[in-house]
């Protein structure tokens, strides 16, 4: 590892980390985290679902390093409970939050029924956490059963029957904005790896803060929903000619009894894999409910540099998919490739999880070396990056998940590291 790099990304985020919070205003009612800084395009205002939870992984390390425990909690637990204050009764939690209003389905979706997507499911990881944090469980208690109705509306009106795995209702606010898995695709027919694999930790976090609460037969149902999920995951998911997880295509026709033409071979199948290559295929190493067989598959596809393997770290589509495309977008920002610093810190944690050590570290070294070079040169770090020259590509000023290089600073150097649930 470059050593003056780490010193450079260690100082620039123990200084600036305190830059992602913000007081409450209007109708958020307590303090909260943002991804940017207060100059910065886009990002500077508005309380995220997925980065929020992110954010504190990074946060944590920040109070580890610093031995300033408990520093930016009032931050970190008013993000999720501003969230739980805007959840309908029904279990609908937006997905963004400003002091102006919310970014969720809107009301033409809500009219319809639960037409679009909505908070992605972390929330209960970002709870349990701060809760292994802190040791204390008494702020999130009063909450639990809102995290249950916001995971039961998961269950309940993403789920396709047949298959048993989450869909996205259509492809906004997916979070890995342009996946071709999932962007221009028909409504409710992407069963996204990434989806489920949040959704799989999602049921063990509820699980874990039922248990710590005293309910351990609710716990066990939960533990019990995500055991069900993989096995779902296992049987439509799992590709064993490629030796990899894809998203899953469940845009299929209805069978119809009546159809002439179909009707003497009817399909015995319910969902067909979106064999595209993306980093989300990765994310069942961090969930970890990939086999050690299946994660030594994944892995080799991991390393081979004509796909995923770049200089700085792990490209977000493989180089040989034809929508490969590393040019600047905003809205959507642009997954077609280009590095991320959040794709970067999952996958180096689905790595060690898996005991591959020496790729998980190889790993962090590159994300040392793309964040200390911006740092040097721009004076800052950026939302995206190209993968073999380590440009910047978009927003100047971008924090958020990049500040996950400094939990894998710590690892490197043998020191305490903060991790998520």
């Amino acid at each position: 590892m470059h050593e003056r790099w780490a010193r450079l990304l260690e100082a620039y985020i123990h200084e600036s980390a305190q830059e992602m919070t913000r007081e409450p205003e209007g109708i958020l009612a307590h303090p909260y985290t943002v991804p940017s800084s207060p100059g910065s395009p886009y990002y500077s205002s508005a309380l995220w679902d997925w980065d929020s939870w992110t954010i504190s992984i990074a946060l944590g390390q920040v109070e580890a390093d610093t031995e300033q425990a408990g520093r930016f909690f009032a931050y970190e637990s008013g993000s999720i409970l501003n969230f739980l204050d805007h959840t309908d009764e029904d279990g609908v939690m937006p997905i963004q939050l400003s002091p102006t209003g919310s970014l969720t389905h809107g009301d033409a979706g809500r009219a319809g029924g639960f037409a679009q997507n909505m908070h992605k499911p972390v929330l209960a990881q970002h709870a349990a956490l701060l809760v292994q944090r802190r040791g204390d469980i008494e702020w999130v208690r009063p909450h639990l059963g809102t995290i249950g109705r916001f995971l039961d509306r998961y269950l309940e009106s993403h789920v396709h029957a047949e298959t048993g795995l989450a869909y996205w209702q259509t492809d906004f606010a997916v979070g890995v904005d342009n996946d071709p898995s999932v962007y221009y695709r028909p409504d409710k027919s992407t069963a996204s790896i990434y989806l489920n694999s949040l959704l799989y930790r999602e049921l063990l976090a509820y699980g874990y803060l039922l248990e710590l609460s005293g309910d351990a037969p609710a716990a066990n149902v939960a533990r019990g929903k995500a055991q069900d999920l993989v096995d779902a995951l296992n049987r439509f998911a799992w590709d064993e000619r490629d030796g990899t997880f894809y998203s899953v295509d469940l845009g299929l026709r209805a069978i119809d009894p009546e159809d002439w033409l179909h009707r003497g071979a009817p399909r015995r199948w319910s969902s067909i894999p979106l064999r595209v290559d993306n980093w989300s295929s990765f994310l069942p190493l961090w969930a970890g409910f990939a086999s050690q067989e299946q994660a030594e598959r994944m892995v080799e596809r991991y390393r081979d540099t004509r796909t995923f393997s770049a200089n700085y770290g792990i490209r977000t589509l493989s180089r040989l998919e034809k929508m490969y495309d590393l040019r600047a977008s905003n809205n959507p920002s642009n997954w077609l490739g280009p590095i991320w610093g959040i794709s970067n810190y999952l996958v180096f944690r689905g790595l060690l999880k898996y005991g591959f050590a020496e790729d998980a570290a190889e790993l962090a070294e590159k994300t040392v070396r793309l964040f200390g070079r911006d740092l040097e040169i721009n004076g800052s770090l950026h939302e995206y990056y190209h993968p073999d020259s380590g440009e910047p590509i978009i927003t100047h000023g971008f924090q958020n998940w990049n500040f996950l290089v400094l939990n894998m600073i710590a690892h490197l150097e043998g020191r305490k590291t903060v991790a998520e649930f």
